[in-house]
């Protein structure tokens, strides 16, 4: 199995399992493969660490939900993985710049970590990403 393709099963199990517990070994050891492999392949292929495109993709979630929702900001928050709502806020503040609640009272959803699509294949697959996430692709 190449990389594109452990890229697209790692993408994959992230996104059917984003509302429960996810670490790397986790990944690992459902995918058979060693978490420094895996790693590797991932950060390859996509740019982003396996840790920071599961947050993101749970931040954008978040801000969905925040906008779509009435969901108090706890829920969500502990929904997202945070273990309060004080590192909730700080970690989407980060992202997002504003709080969670100021984010909530602009009632407008602007994603900023969509699911990446790893159909798109070969060297153009490659520019595209690079190009998606805002840096100079190497030819």
């Amino acid at each position: 199995m190449n990389g594109t393709q452990i890229t697209k099963r790692v993408l994959l199990y992230i996104e059917k399992n984003l509302d429960s517990d996810l670490s790397l070994e986790k990944i690992a050891k459902e995918l058979n493969y060693s978490k420094f492999y895996i790693a590797r392949v991932f950060k390859n292929h996509t740019g982003l660490t396996v840790y920071k495109y599961i947050r993101n993709r749970r931040l954008n979630e978040a801000a969905k939900k925040l906008v779509q929702t009435t969901k108090p900001i706890i829920e969500i928050a502990i929904e997202s993985g945070y273990g309060s709502q004080q590192a909730f806020t700080q970690a989407f503040r980060c992202e997002y710049v504003y709080s969670p609640l100021e984010y909530r009272n602009i009632r407008r959803f602007v994603p900023k970590q969509d699911r990446i699509d790893m159909n798109v294949s070969g060297k153009c697959g490659m520019l595209l990403l690079q190009f998606m996430k805002g840096r100079r692709a190497a030819a």
